[in-house]
């Protein structure tokens, strides 16, 4: 017999499997060092600190967390209008 509901279950399982992986990627950290610019960066594109030659600049990091942000935007958009998009099934309404 057809259930109408077992899809409903299904988006819900993969929901919750997209949650933890954001999770894990939120605690990882990648780090560059390059031409004496130091970067640390989480496994989800927040810019953890940014050096440049021994200074720290704060609004450096900031001015990049944004502009991560905004094109993390953007390409959610683009994801929404090519037929709903993960944004639903991963929070992206919260």
């Amino acid at each position: 017999m057809f259930n109408p509901f077992q899809g409903l279950g299904d988006l819900k399982k993969m929901r919750d499997q997209a949650m933890a992986i954001q999770r894990e990627l939120q605690k990882e950290e990648i780090f560059v060092d390059k031409h004496g610019v130091k970067v640390k960066i989480s496994g989800d594109q927040k810019i953890i600190s940014i050096q440049v030659n021994g200074k720290s600049d704060n609004d450096v990091k900031d001015a990049v967390n944004e502009a991560i942000k905004k094109s993390q935007e953007v390409a959610a958009k683009k994801l929404q209008s090519m037929g709903g998009g993960l944004g639903g099934l991963l929070g992206g309404g919260k």
